[in-house]
């Protein structure tokens, strides 16, 4: 174990809140249980890309697990990978991709480990079809504050099971995971744009989209206001299989892709963040998102911004937030445009502005309910928090909710009343930790914990 005796300046993807914590990095399991008997509380970290403060633990110890991230075992038949929570999709996709195999849930970026998708119950373009990432898992050993391992599944300990999906590894350190991954032909997609005028003209294009395509996503203009209010670029697509490829890629049709060593080096300064570069920003994904290749590999198709590493220093040292927000398809038309029209009157200029459909809920405090969720970056002004406690409210009105695992301003109350399932799922914490070992920012910061 590599401990820090000091304490270390650490902050999610948003880089805000930047907060001080003990982190240690983890070998193995028995490290994990001799750090889990010290007389202070812990968290489990992976790869850092929760935007917030989940991995985050300021009254102790932060545990880095990406260390342990060893393949146990794979049946090549049925898909079933058995393997330590430290490992990452990327490093999945790496080894088993040209096997014919792919994970079965893929999020924005393939830097997260496997720990990481179950504590914060990840969803991709498919939620519609596939659901959050606790359809692909069997099962899950997980460390708890007794110091002992135990397995977690649809048959064995059912409660823990359920509820560490989106518990934010309030409830132990998730050590090893068992999991479905996905046959495949190619690591090719056939895709569409469908480029809209307004959104009306884009919510017609997702419902008849979701007849036809497993997966969609949609780009909106974040300044465009009036009739033009919701435009955007809807992309569409399904697995390619051999057929589906040109010639030239049908040679090597299970390929990875190549190891990008684009880096920003630098935070911008915060003038360059503005009203005009995020006008010209929009008509640059305008044009690109209007103009994709109709056979696109899948770091294209799932992982655009993966092309560039430490992408998130663009927003400048403040740091951003990613607002990711949920709510019902009833009366969505009309209550999207009220949420898009009070964002471009705040004066809190969003950087992306991204639009998917939800499938039906599942899960104590998992994110997703059957509707229309965004995901919004906000770079951090000194009037986005009081921004951000009125869109709060907004979407509270509109029976909508805030995904956790990329919040950073929620309150205890607005969030209880979000989450009202949430006293449940506090029943099954006491009972595996009945002291509060499992600790972090956002489980105080919304009495979690």
């Amino acid at each position: 174990m590599h401990r820090n005796l000091n304490s270390d300046s650490v902050a999610g993807w948003g880089n805000f809140p930047r907060l001080k914590t003990h982190l240690n990095t983890l070998h193995n399991i028995a490290e994990a249980q001799k750090l889990v008997q010290e007389p202070v509380s812990i968290i489990a970290r992976g790869l850092g890309r929760s935007y917030g403060d989940q991995a985050i633990n300021i009254q102790g110890n932060t545990a880095v697990l990406t260390h342990l991230n060893k393949f146990i075992s794979f049946d090549k038949q049925q898909g079933i990978l058995q393997c330590e929570a430290g490992v990452s999709l990327d490093e999945i996709i790496t080894y088993f991709a040209p096997r014919g195999w792919f994970p079965s849930i893929c999020p924005g970026t393939k830097f997260i480990t496997i720990g990481g998708a179950i504590a914060n119950d990840i969803h991709g373009k498919a939620h519609h079809v596939d659901g959050c990432f606790a359809n692909c898992v069997i099962a899950f050993d997980t460390l708890l504050a007794s110091g002992a391992v135990v397995t977690a599944s649809r048959t064995e300990n059912t409660d823990l099971f359920w509820a560490s999906f989106g518990g934010l590894g309030l409830l132990g350190i998730i050590v090893r995971a068992t999991l479905q991954l996905r046959k495949i032909e190619t690591t090719f997609f056939k895709q569409k744009a469908i480029k809209t005028k307004s959104l009306d003209e884009l919510l017609d294009a997702i419902d008849d989209a979701d007849k036809h395509y497993n997966y969609s996503v949609a780009w909106i203009d974040s300044m465009a206001t009036g009739q033009y209010l919701g435009r955007g670029v809807l992309t569409v697509g399904n697995a390619a299989s051999i057929t589906d490829l040109p010639p030239a890629k049908r040679a090597n049709p299970l390929s990875i892709g190549k190891k990008s060593t684009l880096k920003l080096p630098f935070y911008f300064p915060e003038f360059a963040l503005n009203s005009f570069t995020v006008r010209l920003l929009n008509e640059v994904i305008n044009f690109t998102q209007s103009n994709t290749p109709e056979i696109c590999h899948y770091e294209k198709f799932f992982f655009p911004l993966d092309a560039i590493h430490d992408w998130n220093k663009g927003y400048g040292k403040r740091g951003f937030i990613q607002y990711q927000f949920v709510i019902p398809e009833e009366h969505g038309r009309k209550n999207i445009r009220t949420v898009l029209e009070k964002i471009a009157n705040s004066g809190c200029v969003p950087f992306l502005n991204v639009l998917k459909k939800f499938g039906a809920q599942q899960g104590q405090m998992s994110f997703p309910i059957q509707g229309y969720t965004f995901a919004i970056d906000f770079p951090v002004t000194t009037s986005l928090p009081l921004f951000i406690k009125e869109l709060d409210k907004l979407i509270l009105d509109f029976g909508g909710r805030i995904y956790l695992g990329k919040d950073a301003m929620l309150d205890q109350q607005t969030f209880e009343a979000m989450y009202p399932q949430a006293e449940d799922w506090k029943k099954v914490k006491y009972k595996y930790d009945p002291n509060n070992k499992f600790q972090s920012a956002i489980g105080q910061r919304l009495a979690l914990c």
